[in-house]
């Protein structure tokens, strides 16, 4: 959503999609999940009395709506992308089938999974991760607003401290939450490690796919 309050920034895809062509120019294998929340949030909406597995289906085709507008915008410059959700709409996207996302990916497609796992109480984290394990990824990447691990949230405690390397256990054991517990426990399971990073400053994915020190890594 950019700078706006809610809904799809129309500067911000084109900047997410010049960010990703980047890499794309680079001959790397690109995985995207991405979230709905700047559209709906299910959590959110559960809070204050909405049934939570409506609210989490909501939720999930509001990843489907981000997901095709970011296609769109992947496919003007010049990149070849798959939608793949985990909830069937054949009329809108590809059904998520892990062997034909792979043939995408060794075909030179950009896949973008779409609608989380498919099931409520699973958050697009959680999905990220799993799609990440079934694809065999080499890494997860993480895209926020911050530059990365604090010790607390930098945006309300100005002291917060920085943290450049972490294991996933210790993540768990001190409740940092740069992901829900679920997907960290998954990660760290298969051995899947993770880079967060600041979306926002111009050239970080294409720093971090060239083995640059940006953000923090989260690994065994």
């Amino acid at each position: 959503m950019g700078d706006q309050g809610f809904g799809i920034s129309p500067d911000m895809i084109q900047y997410v999609a010049e960010e990703i062509r980047s890499v794309f120019d680079l001959g790397v294998q690109i995985a995207i999940v991405v979230g709905g929340g700047n559209i709906f949030r299910g959590i959110a909406a559960s809070s204050y009395g909405m049934d939570r597995v409506s609210a989490d289906r909501m939720g999930m085709l509001a990843t489907v709506i981000n997901s095709l507008a970011l296609q769109d915008a992947l496919e003007k410059r010049g990149m070849m992308t798959r939608v793949q959700t985990a909830i069937s709409m054949h009329e809108v996207a590809e059904p998520f089938i892990v062997r034909r996302a792979i043939r995408h990916l060794e075909k030179g497609r950009v896949v973008i999974f779409a609608a989380g796992t498919g099931n409520p109480y699973f958050t697009t984290d959680t999905a990220a991760v799993l799609r990440a394990q079934e694809i065999h990824a080499e890494i997860l990447l993480k895209a926020t607003k911050v530059d990365g691990l604090y010790d607390s949230d930098p945006l309300v405690k100005k002291d917060a401290k920085f943290i450049r390397e972490i294991s996933y256990m210790e993540v768990i054991e001190r409740q940092l939450h740069v992901m829900d517990m679920t997907a960290i426990s998954l990660a760290m399971d298969n051995h899947l490690p993770l880079i967060i990073f600041n979306l926002a400053n111009k050239g970080n994915i294409k720093k971090v796919v060239c083995g640059e020190v940006i953000g923090t890594q989260i690994n065994n």
